[in-house]
């Protein structure tokens, strides 16, 4: 007789449905695992029947097969370790009640029969729903929300809880969660009514977050690039359920330390860590910096340092969302939906256009030092800012606090949920459904293709302007995109590369 038994298996951060197979037959005491299993799962026989004897079932003399289908996905960790020993007991007769099928079981054993929690929980438990399942016994992890998650989980500590809960008697569950720091009032270190002067990058950070815009800064040293983006989080809406889940999940596969999930997550990579580190990888392919980036802000300081390679590798993820890692043994891919912020000097020496400094280099080394950055890169941001410094003395025009442009930065984004019928800002909903929800008239096409052709812009940056214009328009509360907003937005995208050679064939 074979028994089933289910359990979930991880692919990145997708979950599949795994079929425990089990077969007991007479024959020479041993116990096979088959169906692409790695070596975390191959040692799992030795564990499965360190727990089996000690529930006092007895396998002398006895030959069981154990089969992970489907067995063309390759199986890594010790996640189905609960499932393959109620699969045994079962077979042998120790268990006698029915095991149903819309029932899943994860979980590692230690050898005396206790379950331990393994890494990939969470992920599995959000995946499991869309699977099919109705119930699911997972071990006690406080880190794990159950709360969050709409699906009835038995929390169990022993296998005997498993049989006995199988029996009908009732667990008392002893599992209690984290307080994570999302619970509690977030105070940011840094609000944008602490920044003196700035007004125009102020104005653009609030656009950005309102449409998840791509934002590339340029200044001088200490002009306030990098006090700019790590004030940007302030301005953020928190987080969604769903948002948080996959930020916690990614943190999990990650083996990262979870953060405040209140509001996104900020990361801020140095200039010499590898693609692997950024993009992910790995022979199990883990999650990289963009992935940790997912639904927050990724800010790439001296941008123009990283290696262009790795620079070149943030195409796909900055159009798709997601980032896809192929290795020999296996291809995942993971959410990486952020918004990049990059700073950068304007030249070498770093002083061009600087109200306090001269600038000493050629035309030749600032285009050279602008080219580590490819055009492509360029093309796909969609905010371009040009920073001086400030003086402390200057009076500000404004000090709003972050709170008051967070505010409007919901409502914005309300707006375009509501119009798009889904949580999707103007930067990432597909083209054609900005254009069908707001289309341009043929005064703004024609006025747009004016400045285009000017200005030498590609078609990706057209479209980024009518997305930025979109945004615009929804922090005004607008319906219809107006020509204002296209001409704030054409201002924003517009590149200062003449301004640049002009200032360095001056000095």
């Amino acid at each position: 007789m074979t028994v089933k038994v289910s359990s979930i298996g991880l692919k990145g951060l997708e979950g599949y449905r795994v079929q425990v197979e089990v077969q007991v037959t007479p024959g020479t005491e041993s116990m096979v695992i088959v169906g692409l299993p790695d070596a975390s799962v191959k040692e799992s026989k030795e564990r499965v029947l360190s727990v089996v004897r000690s529930l006092e079932c007895d396998v002398t003399n006895k030959k069981i097969v154990v089969n992970l289908s489907p067995s063309e996905q390759k199986k890594n960790g010790p996640l189905f370790d609960l499932a393959m020993t109620l699969a045994v007991l079962k077979a042998m007769g120790n268990v006698q009640e029915d095991i149903p099928t819309d029932t899943a079981f994860l979980g590692a054993l230690s050898l005396d029969g206790s379950v331990q929690t393994v890494e990939g929980m969470l992920p599995a438990l959000i995946s499991a729903k869309a699977l099919g399942f109705k119930r699911i016994y997972i071990p006690c992890d406080p880190a794990v929300p159950l709360k969050m998650i709409d699906l009835d989980c038995v929390v169990i500590q022993h296998i005997e809880d498993v049989i006995q809960h199988l029996k009908g008697q009732t667990i008392l569950s002893f599992h209690t969660e984290t307080e994570h720091k999302n619970n509690q009032p977030h105070v940011f270190q840094k609000d944008f009514s602490q920044i003196i002067g700035h007004e125009h990058a102020k104005r653009a950070l609030e656009i950005a977050a309102a449409g998840e815009h791509n934002v590339l800064m340029s200044g001088p040293p200490g002009c306030g690039k990098s006090l700019l983006s790590e004030t940007f989080v302030s301005i953020l809406p928190p987080l969604s359920n769903q948002g948080k889940l996959e930020v916690m999940s990614l943190y999990q596969l990650g083996r990262e330390n979870i953060p405040s999930l209140q509001f996104p997550s900020y990361r801020h990579p140095h200039h010499s860590a590898s693609s692997v580190a950024i993009i992910g990888g790995g022979s199990h392919p883990k999650p990289g910096e963009i992935s940790l980036a997912h639904r927050g802000v990724l800010f790439l300081d001296e941008m123009e340092e990283f290696t262009k390679k790795t620079l070149d590798m943030l195409r796909q993820p900055l159009e798709t969302g997601m980032v896809t890692i192929s290795r020999a043994h296996s291809t995942v891919t993971y959410p990486a939906s952020f918004i990049l912020i990059g700073a950068m000097n304007p030249c070498p020496c770093g002083y061009l256009g600087s109200n306090t400094h001269y600038c000493t280099c050629s035309e030749k080394q600032i285009q050279a030092y602008r080219n580590r950055v490819s055009g492509p890169v360029y093309d796909r941001m969609d905010i371009l800012l040009s920073l001086k410094s400030v003086s402390l003395d200057q009076n500000t025009i404004t000090q709003q606090p972050s709170s008051a442009i967070r505010k409007r930065v919901e409502q914005a984004r309300k707006k375009q949920f509501k119009r798009y019928q889904e949580e999707i800002c103007n930067a990432k909903v597909p083209f054609a459904t900005l254009t069908k929800t707001s289309p341009l008239t043929d005064r703004q096409k024609n006025m747009l293709s004016q400045v285009s052709a000017k200005q030498q812009w590609s078609n990706r940056v057209q479209i980024k302007i009518v997305r930025l214009a979109r945004t615009i328009s929804d922090l005004k509360q607008e319906h219809v995109i107006s020509d204002e907003s296209i001409w704030e937005a054409m201002t924003l995208r517009r590149n200062n590369t003449h301004k640049i050679k002009t200032a360095a064939r001056e000095t």
